[in-house]
């Protein structure tokens, strides 16, 4: 049954929204640069910081662990405290620590500034999608608005690398985190003006499931740090095996507390709705497509083929384009078959850009663009679909927590791309790749171990993808068909 109570909404059109629009795509962009930002810096801060290799890994894997173990428990609260209100409370933290990083003198001071970042992101990436989704009462006008984030979010973790290495080529790696403290206080000012106070009968009374949360936070957390730890230690070494082991009983015991709770944070008969549980799934799919072919383009460009760091961000703008540009296709294929079938036609583009990129890595860059356009095409029109229709069937006040399911969905995707890719690289070819000149043995094998990567992440990601997409009710707009009772 559709739940009737509603938020007040205030725009009649995308220009009419373009304060919140503005703050709400400046936070979300913020907090996706913030993902791969420093990733190209971590040669410079070692030899200022005299860090290791495994507290250089640190650096990017706290901000990690703590912003995708908190997603869920940032959306709960949302949804019970106002959505708003959580995300200024975010956006300042996330100014205010990006200061801290002037203080800081030791890796472990600056890695202790990336958790907290982290924490501070959770509080911002659920809110910014359930936010703008909020802001219309029409269809159309939500799918475009949701089409801008999803766009200007990808945008940001794909121009990361290339936007830290033009900042590091001309002010120190500090400035990298510092820039984060005007863009926060400018994404502030445009909420609190153009985003309206949470009717609170739009939220949710339940008290806050804090066994939930905890359990939440470990099995997220430690699922992620599970599959990092295989690829820097070994999938059989002790640590793994333990933290793997400590994964999978918090997800069993966070299962049997939101089933015997009389207010659970999240209401598990949700999953019983096809949409949501496609949509999730399918959100998988595409960030394990995404997170794989980034990783190993990365070693592609800048270690096989020789490339600057500069040059390589350079090479993903067919990404950046392709996200911007398939908006008509996407939109096209939902007014005419509605969400499923154009989640299939998407997950069938997503799987043959993946094929065809075994192909292309053989190639050259030309080769790689085109596949890149493919896969993207395919991801953009199934990331689109399934964030849309997941928020539009979760209730009127526990969109915050749809878009959490969401935002965990891609996040627990992106660590398993990027710690297959990894494993599949360090099985065939090398554990550590060269600093210097590659010879023509290494590219060869390393092209090869590419090739095998990608055909066996076609094959997972388009199996995942059509079964999530199949999943889905056929609804053409952000109101799904199939919902459940608000708890």
């Amino acid at each position: 049954m559709t739940v009737t109570t509603t938020s007040p909404r205030v725009y009649t059109s995308l220009r009419a929204a373009w304060i919140p629009l503005a703050a709400l795509c400046l936070a979300f962009f913020v907090e996706m640069v913030d993902n791969t930002l420093l990733s190209i810096a971590l040669p410079t801060i070692g030899r200022d910081l005299g860090g290791d290799t495994t507290g250089l890994q640190w650096i990017t894997g706290a901000y990690s662990l703590t912003f995708g173990g908190l997603l869920l428990t940032a959306g709960s609260i949302a949804d019970r405290f106002g959505r708003r209100r959580v995300l200024q409370i975010g956006l300042a933290t996330f100014g205010v620590v990006s200061l801290a990083v002037l203080l800081v003198n030791s890796i472990g001071g600056l890695i202790a500034v990336r958790a907290a970042l982290g924490v501070a992101a959770a509080a911002m990436a659920p809110i910014t999608n359930s936010l703008v989704f909020r802001l219309f009462d029409d269809a159309a006008l939500r799918m475009r608005a949701i089409t801008l984030m999803m766009v200007v979010g990808m945008s940001g973790f794909v121009v990361g690398p290339l936007l830290g290495g033009t900042i590091l080529t001309h002010l120190p790696w500090q400035w990298l985190l510092l820039i984060n403290a005007p863009i926060a206080l400018l994404a502030g000012v445009g909420v609190r003006l153009g985003v309206p106070a949470d009717d609170p009968r739009g939220l949710t009374r339940d008290r806050l499931d804090l066994t939930g949360a905890a359990l939440s936070v470990m099995a997220v957390g430690l699922s992620c740090y599970a599959l990092t730890s295989g690829v820097q230690f070994g999938w059989f070494a002790p640590v793994t095996l333990l933290v793997g082991i400590g994964a999978a009983a918090s997800i069993v015991l966070f299962i049997v507390n939101e089933r015997r709770s009389s207010a659970p944070m999240i209401d598990l008969s949700l999953f019983s709705v096809g949409t949501i549980r496609g949509a999730a799934l399918a959100q998988i799919g595409t960030s394990v497509a995404m997170a794989s072919v980034m990783f190993a383009l990365i070693l592609h460009f800048q270690y096989a083929w020789g490339w600057s760091p500069m040059a390589a961000g350079l090479a993903n703008l067919p990404l950046i384009l392709t996200m911007i540009l398939a908006t008509p296709l996407t939109e096209a294929l939902i007014r005419r078959f509605g969400h499923r079938i154009a989640c299939v036609i998407g997950a069938v583009l997503l799987t043959a850009g993946l094929g065809a990129m075994a192909w292309a890595v053989e190639q050259d860059y030309l080769a790689i663009a085109v596949a890149m356009v493919v896969m993207t095409a395919g991801l953009r029109t199934v990331m689109t679909i399934c964030a849309v229709a997941l928020i539009g069937a979760v209730p009127e006040n526990r969109t915050s927590m749809g878009a959490a399911l969401n935002d965990t969905a891609q996040e627990v995707g992106s660590s398993i791309g990027t710690a297959f890719v990894g494993t599949m690289i360090a099985v065939l070819v090398a554990t550590t790749l060269p600093d210097g000149p590659w010879n023509a043995a290494l590219t060869s094998t390393f092209f090869r171990g590419e090739q095998i990567a990608f055909i066996a992440v076609a094959i997972a990601v388009g199996a995942i993808s059509l079964i999530g997409a199949l999943t889905l009710s056929s609804a053409r707009t952000t109101d799904e068909r199939e919902r459940v009772d608000a708890p």
